[in-house]
């Protein structure tokens, strides 16, 4: 990985902001290495806010912004998981990425043949992935190579664009920002096979919540506040467990990485024990691939598709109580190539 020196992060942010690109996303090139750069700007300072973005450690994000936009809306933001959710389960990723798995447990770690299926399950079930399960077990692997094993074989070729979804979600005024325990290339394909590539804000990945430890010592104000938390809480210690969705500390983590006020924010997501866990970190929440409303859980969407039909208040301008409603089955909508 190419690093950028702390000058070169500084001056580079002094110089857009000079420019008047403040908030914005710009390309930087530095050595002939292409850079997606993400800032924030706090008053008349530019700090460095959140996790890794391709090769550089910056954030996007302001609550200045997301007021102007929307207004008297009642939701600010809207958090979105990927696997499974913007796609449906039936397409089978899941099940190819398991197998993934199991063979990088087999080949690289050589934990014995009949003992791997289960180990993978138990640990995805007891830690939230299996990966973070086998750092917890004392393995110790490359982040990326097991990264590129799970998700670089897989068959991205039956994902199909999907522009009945990306129609919803470019009408939605609200903020958008993708939140998975997948790396960031991985989340960059699937948006990009799903023709979704421009339709969020940003991604917060498992980079972003477990850098690496160069990125622990970049040298920058310790004054602001956010990223003091985000350093004493642990999310950006490389040294600890690695940190991700069910946890209500990843939860808190992405709440204060992109800035949110959780009480207007609604997060989407597959898992049920996902949104279990979002709800207690204090967000809305909605499950989607599921027809019954369980625990945590403040809507249940059969579809992705059925967003407007169960939540027509992301469209409401008018601020108002919050009245609960439950999609019903629905058949599934069929996205053809």
């Amino acid at each position: 990985m190419t690093m950028l020196t702390t000058s070169e992060i500084v001056c580079g942010l002094a110089h857009y902001s000079c420019c008047g690109c403040l908030g914005s996303r710009f390309e930087w090139r530095v050595s002939n290495y292409k850079f997606n750069i993400w800032f924030v700007v706090n008053h008349s300072s530019s700090y460095l806010i959140g996790g890794v973005l391709g090769n550089v450690l910056i954030w996007n994000s302001s609550k200045m912004d997301t007021a102007r936009r929307t207004g008297g809306i009642k939701y600010e933001c809207l958090l979105f998981d990927i696997d499974d959710t913007l796609y449906p389960l039936s397409l089978g990723l899941n099940l190819f990425c398991r197998k993934n798995i199991e063979e990088y447990m087999l080949e690289q770690l050589h934990i014995e043949e009949r003992k791997v299926p289960k180990m993978c399950l138990d640990l995805y079930r007891e830690y939230g992935t299996t990966m973070a399960g086998l750092k917890v077990l004392g393995y110790e692997f490359d982040n990326d190579e097991y990264h590129t094993y799970a998700h670089g074989r897989l068959p991205y070729q039956k994902l199909k664009p999907d522009p009945v979804l990306r129609t919803l979600l470019l009408s939605m005024p609200q903020r958008k920002i993708i939140f998975t325990n997948a790396d960031h290339a991985h989340a960059v394909k699937v948006l990009n096979r799903l023709g979704l590539e421009d339709c969020f804000e940003g991604i917060i990945c498992f980079e972003t919540l477990n850098p690496p430890k160069q990125i622990d010592c970049i040298d920058v104000p310790n004054n602001n506040q956010l990223l003091t938390d985000l350093t004493e809480s642990g999310c950006f210690n490389s040294h600890s467990r690695i940190l991700c969705k069910p946890s209500v500390e990843a939860f808190e983590a992405a709440i204060r990485i992109a800035n949110v006020d959780p009480k207007k924010t609604i997060f989407f997501d597959d898992s049920v024990r996902n949104v279990a866990s979002a709800k207690i970190a204090g967000l809305h929440t909605v499950l989607v691939g599921h027809s019954d409303l369980v625990p945590g859980a403040d809507y249940v969407l059969n579809s992705i598709h059925n967003i407007k039909e169960a939540l027509p208040e992301i469209w409401d301008m008018r601020e108002g109580n919050q009245k609960q409603q439950i999609q019903p089955p629905a058949v599934e909508t069929m996205v053809l190539a």
